[in-house]
């Protein structure tokens, strides 16, 4: 693309941008003195903003013209620098996650967020069964994420069970759900799959918000038994039956937190070694087959049939561990916890960090969630710039933050091979 062309299409991207930041920026309604509303302009803002955009779509047009095309299925050279730092990120970033409650200067608020991070981790992995595995685009996984969160607090409410029995069932019973989403869709591929999907989210959104004989309807559920640590509550009494007393410590709510930050820890652990173990196995090789291509898979007598299900309800599964959680962490839960935007950024995070890649999704759940926290005291521009840094990445890392794949079984030396080679999720 020539230069004359570049400036042409960086003014057609600053049109662009100025139709859309003209109302949604230049115009903002405030207070008066009177005690009326006045239209405030903010038009030196829109210019800033034009600009940015006209500036950044240039750049990416002469970096994007001037690259040249490799005839190479091996990784570019910043994938392989990215690689080799992994190497030490994983280790890193476990042994910060293990000691991040003994650090100094760690309170209330920094565990909140680990645990938030955490949770989202956990879903990513979940979801990147079904997406980055089996190649199956799902727009409704908040649904399982639903569902386990009520079937624990139904059980543990209506049956008087602990954390520790109703956690399985919670997983059973979205397991089961994710089963009966496979059966209809067994025939459907890419837009279609993905339409299904986001309907049985919202059916099930709508279920919980109009049965209100069991689920409270719009009120939700509310005073959900918190975890014990195998029988001894946390609680501020110091009596012998309770956690602190039974140890000796001084009664202190920062216990029950460390141990929720501890608990969603070894969740997320269990979800990671159970789908690195299951991608080795050869139910995992035909994930990986169903993903590439599902023609060829059928022609190597491949059960589809089984190998979605399988998909379909171990994502499933692990969403509603996730959901048990989160009910049990929160003590009340509403079908406003569990709309479409919460699928959305599961997917999001599972596609920024790299279909198939357990560290891409554990970084992209980082970035998203904790990111979004560190642009907290920018106020109304935070939207604006942590959607921007998301769009820079997604620009220079568009196959993930985690672009190559290594094969789960090969014959002798593995070696990674470029993301643009591998199938994505699109049934």
């Amino acid at each position: 693309m020539t230069p004359a062309q570049a400036l042409r299409d960086a003014a057609l991207a600053a049109a662009v941008a100025f139709g859309l930041f003209a109302m949604l920026v230049g115009l903002r309604t405030d207070i008066g003195p009177a005690g009326g509303l006045i239209l405030r302009s903010r038009w030196a803002e829109v210019a800033l903003l034009c600009g940015i955009v006209f500036a950044g779509r240039l750049a990416i047009t002469l970096w994007a013209g001037r690259r040249a095309l490799r005839a190479t299925t091996g990784p570019t050279p910043f994938t392989l620098a990215l690689q080799r730092l992994g190497r030490f990120v994983a280790p890193v970033l476990l042994a910060l996650a293990l000691l991040l409650p003994a650090l100094p200067g760690i309170g209330r608020y920094e565990l909140d967020i680990g645990i938030l991070v955490l949770t989202y981790v956990m879903l990513g992995w979940g979801l990147n069964i079904v997406v980055g595995l089996a190649g199956l685009l799902d727009l409704g996984y908040v649904a399982f994420y639903a569902i386990g969160a009520y079937s624990y607090a139904l059980l543990a409410q209506y049956f008087g069970l602990s954390f520790w029995i109703c956690l399985p069932l919670a997983g059973i019973l979205a397991a089961f759900w994710g089963v009966l989403l496979g059966f209809p869709v067994l025939r459907l591929r890419g837009d279609y799959l993905a339409i299904v999907t986001l309907a049985f989210g919202e059916i099930i959104r709508v279920v919980l918000l109009n049965w209100t004989e069991l689920t409270g309807g719009p009120n939700g559920i509310s005073g959900i038994p918190r975890p014990s640590f195998f029988g001894l509550p946390f609680n501020m009494s110091g009596d012998p039956d309770s956690f602190a007393g039974f140890f000796g410590l001084e009664p202190s709510p920062s216990h029950r937190i460390i141990f929720l930050y501890y608990l969603i820890f070894g969740l997320a652990l269990l979800t990671n070694w159970v789908t690195i173990r299951l991608r080795r196995q050869p139910l995992g090789r035909a994930w990986e087959a169903l993903r590439e291509d599902e023609i060829a898979c059928r022609a190597l007598g491949i059960n589809i049939t089984t190998t979605k299900l399988t998909a379909f309800a171990l994502g499933a599964m692990f969403g509603g561990f996730a959901g048990a959680f989160f009910a049990t962490r929160q003590a009340f839960i509403s079908p406003e916890s569990f709309t479409f935007i919460e699928s959305a950024i599961i997917l999001a995070i599972v596609v920024l960090g790299g279909l198939g890649s357990q560290v891409g999704v554990a970084i992209a759940a980082l970035v998203m969630i904790g990111g979004f926290e560190v642009f907290r005291g920018l106020d109304e521009w935070r939207m604006l710039v942590f959607g921007g840094a998301m769009v820079v990445i997604m620009v220079l890392r568009p196959r993930g933050l985690v672009g190559t794949r290594t094969p789960s079984i090969a014959l002798g030396r593995k070696r990674a091979i470029s993301g643009d080679l591998v199938g994505e999720g699109h049934g």
